[in-house]
């Protein structure tokens, strides 16, 4: 269901008393940024599952070889 006009505007009215009129644009920017950054994340990790195993194999550490 979606929100009506009259919740949006409520919500804004709200937002705006608490955070007050400077605040929003900054809070807005930080958020984008957010997004932004989770976007970037999640594309590197599916990048690193697309690797073919081989490439994954390398990656893996080598266990240590004890000297008897």
């Amino acid at each position: 269901m979606r929100p009506g006009l009259w919740q949006v505007l409520i919500c804004v009215a709200i937002i705006a008393v608490l955070f007050g009129a400077k605040k929003i644009p900054e809070l807005a920017r930080s958020i984008g940024k957010a997004k932004g950054e989770f976007k970037k994340g999640l594309a590197e990790g599916e990048r690193e599952d697309d690797a073919p195993a081989e490439e994954k194999a390398e990656e893996a550490p080598k266990p240590l070889e004890s000297k008897v």
